[in-house]
């Protein structure tokens, strides 16, 4: 018996689709429809036929094409991705329409005009990794334009695809920097704004790194208690560290009009700090000068950099405030390195051992200081941190510690509003004491008006107590605050969840899109984004959401949910877990 030949070929593949199509087309469909048909018309088409591709099929949203070229398939997606850069610049961020790219090399399975097989199958896959506006690569792809198309790729290293069997190496064309060319730049905000950068350690040794960077952390705190100011938050200004930077960029970015650089040198018990004042708007340098002295007057130089930098750029403050604004945490030095050792855990990547450590440091500057506020407060947090992420090892003596910190932190506060704000999160998270935790939170910012992480905390603390409305516009001013931290994803998820409680599911799903856009595996963004997108119809989406989420964390349920969220209105917990259920997560 004789069977039919099955006629393969090597070809190279492209594979595109829009990002977010389901959420453009349930805002706008026919204007989405007739945007893709005049976008095929006078972009795609002409495109792919100028590089010699052949059309194999196209569905809704996306569409396969075949090339006999790789350098042409390339060079084609390119191409396409820089003419919708073009085209996308003056359209508002939520209308616009945006493709992924995948691109391999491979064999396939020729079955009339369709093609089959794995090679059509990982370039599927690689677009469905890749950013809105990027192009992903298999390594055969990115080995092939060696020497040819000369571009900048990022090395994302050995992928795991869905349903292939072997991982693949990709690379992703720098979408990146396109993007950001492509942004307009944030609108300088209507008082002076100011953006801390990292300091270099100058002390030719890494492990000092914790205390330069601790240096610029009370030196943005103490910047942030004048109202008169606009002070970027540190987790944004420290996506600079290590890359050399241009200062007009900076401002681009941020939105601010001047930015404070320098650099620390630690030496036996010597300190030296210097900073430079620049005017991000044309480049011109303010001021620079050098401060000098002991270990044990750190405290001081801060207060007169502080104090230059304020003179500088807002010189009518009354120096009554700005004295209040420089008062030292704590007067034992040994207490403040552990303290800022501390800190460091608490900015790096969560874990439990660095939650552990952090613990450990922060209880030790407590020892050495039984009067030192900020560090019951941060201790408290990284309990809360814990309790999030599921690494209690003693859930009931862990809480009841975090606790008697939260208390002790608020008491020993004062005008503190780092162990304000840090001590009413760990009470109304952990304590479900959302009052009180509101309470201290809103005398946190109305010292520290410009303290990000103070506005995320009170916008989650909102959230527990059902003002939806005013825990987004708090989250939204935190992002404000912080354009570029990583924290920004955190800020965008509970704005989503506040619109999912409120009701305005299109807004949840939107901006829970767009957290997973850079984080697709952050939970919380996939749980708001499967409740909010069954309430909308979109069961697939929803479902698809679900499937991840049971994919990273296979114990999840709709009953953590309450366990999860101290949320004071029954109705909020209730609407959550039916969007939960809508959308196919077991009970």
């Amino acid at each position: 018996m004789g069977s039919e030949r099955v006629q393969r070929r090597l070809a190279a593949i492209l594979a595109a689709d829009v990002a977010g199509y389901s959420r453009l087309m349930g805002a706008d469909e026919e204007g989405t429809i007739a945007r893709l048909k005049a976008l095929r018309r006078e972009l795609i088409d002409p495109t792919i036929a100028s590089h010699g591709g052949r059309i194999v099929k196209t569905t809704g949203d996306g569409i396969l094409i075949e090339f006999v070229s790789v350098v042409d398939a390339v060079r084609c997606g390119v191409e396409v991705q820089r003419g919708m850069a073009s085209r996308n610049g003056d359209v508002a961020q939520d209308k616009r329409i945006e493709f992924r790219v995948g691109i391999n090399l491979g064999d396939v399975v020729v079955e009339g005009d369709d093609l089959l097989g794995d090679g059509v199958n990982v370039a599927a896959r690689l677009e469905s990794i890749a950013e809105p506006g990027a192009i992903c690569l298999s390594a055969d792809v990115y080995r092939q334009i060696q020497g040819k198309i000369t571009i900048a790729a990022d090395d994302l290293g050995e992928q795991q695809l869905k349903n292939i069997a072997q991982p693949v190496r990709v690379y992703q064309l720098s979408a990146s920097e396109r993007a950001r060319k492509a942004s307009p730049p944030l609108a300088l905000p209507d008082k002076p704004s100011i953006a801390v950068l990292p300091f270099h350690n100058m002390s030719g040794d890494p492990e000092q790194e914790y205390f330069a960077d601790g240096i610029v952390e009370d030196i943005i705190t103490a910047l942030s208690r004048f109202r008169q100011l606009f002070v970027i938050a540190r987790n944004s200004t420290f996506t600079y560290k290590g890359r050399a930077v241009d200062v007009k960029q900076v401002g681009r970015e941020l939105g601010v009009r001047y930015v404070l650089e320098g650099s620390v040198r630690r030496a036996a018990d010597r300190v030296r700090i210097t900073g430079q004042l620049i005017d991000a708007t044309n480049g011109a340098h303010l001021w620079a000068d050098r401060f000098d002295g002991a270990l044990e007057d750190v405290f001081d130089l801060q207060d007169r950099i502080t104090t230059r930098v304020v003179g500088a750029i807002a010189s009518k403050l009354e120096r009554a405030e700005i004295e209040r604004a420089l008062r030292k945490p704590t007067e034992s030095l040994v207490a403040y390195d552990c303290h800022l050792r501390g800190l460091a855990c608490v900015y790096g990547v969560p874990s439990q051992r660095s939650t552990e450590d952090a613990l450990h440091l922060f209880n030790k500057a407590i020892e050495l200081d039984p009067n030192f506020a900020a560090a019951y407060g941060w201790a408290a947090v990284n309990y809360s941190v814990r309790k999030q992420n599921g690494w209690m090892a003693d859930p009931q003596g862990e809480t009841t510690e975090c606790l008697r910190l939260a208390r002790r932190g608020a008491e020993l506060a004062g005008d503190d509003p780092v162990a304000l704000a840090t001590s009413g999160f760990a009470l109304a998270y952990i304590g479900g004491e959302l009052e009180a935790g509101a309470m201290l939170v809103d005398r946190a910012l109305s010292i520290c008006p410009n303290w990000a992480l103070a506005w995320h905390t009170s916008g989650w603390v909102r959230t527990y107590l059902g003002e939806h409305e005013k825990a987004v516009e708090q989250q939204d001013y935190a992002m404000r605050l912080s354009p570029l931290g990583p924290q920004a994803g955190q800020m965008a998820t509970a704005a989503a969840l506040s619109c999912l409680c409120a009701g305005r599911f299109e807004e949840a799903a939107f901006r829970s899109e767009r957290v997973l856009m850079e984080q697709p595996n952050f939970l919380p963004a996939l749980r708001t984004l499967a409740a909010s997108t069954a309430f909308l119809g979109r069961l697939k989406e929803a479902r698809n959401a679900i499937s991840r989420m049971l994919e990273i964390s296979p114990q999840a349920r709709v009953g953590d949910t309450r366990r999860r969220i101290p949320f004071r209105r029954a109705e909020d917990a209730d609407r959550f877990e039916q969007g939960l259920r809508r959308a196919g997560l077991p009970e």
